[in-house]
């Protein structure tokens, strides 16, 4: 297991940067899955906002980061990051309705279920705290499986 990435050298990892940039710190990660620390869901520049206000539904942005990080490292490679796109949700719950509510540090977690070149299938969950706030699956279709 592989341990702490901080905001730097996660934007260098993901096609995210400056403000879209979502993740604060890799707490873990294996070739399977990733724990990802963030207090960007508090911040008044978070692109996602809207009248001041952070959806919970935006926190799949969060999980999807998370995802995208947790595929460049356990691919190790110095390619450059490769756009993806999410291609469907399943089984998603909001247990908040809002994300800039919550105080403390979000968890956003990763567990790689399947996948390949092309496409990953993912569960993520986000907690604060002791308190489930999001959790469901994704499918995101790597660049390369786009053209």
């Amino acid at each position: 297991m592989q341990t702490e990435l901080r905001r730097e050298e996660i934007a260098c990892l993901i096609p995210h940067a400056g403000a879209m940039c979502l993740i604060d710190r890799v707490l873990s990660w294996d070739d399977k899955a990733i724990r990802c620390l963030t207090m960007r869901h508090l911040a008044p520049d978070n692109p996602l906002r809207r009248e001041g206000r952070l959806a919970a539904v935006y926190g799949v942005e969060f999980a999807a980061q998370a995802m995208a990080l947790h595929g460049r490292l356990a691919a190790n490679d110095c390619a450059p990051p490769r756009p993806g796109l999410l291609a469907s949700l399943r089984d998603v719950e909001c247990r908040v309705e809002r994300l800039d509510l919550i105080a403390g540090d979000l968890l956003v977690e990763a567990e790689r279920l399947m996948g390949d070149e092309r496409q990953a299938v993912y569960r993520f969950a986000i907690r604060a705290a002791d308190d489930d706030l999001i959790a469901g699956r994704a499918c995101v279709l790597l660049q390369a499986s786009l053209r």
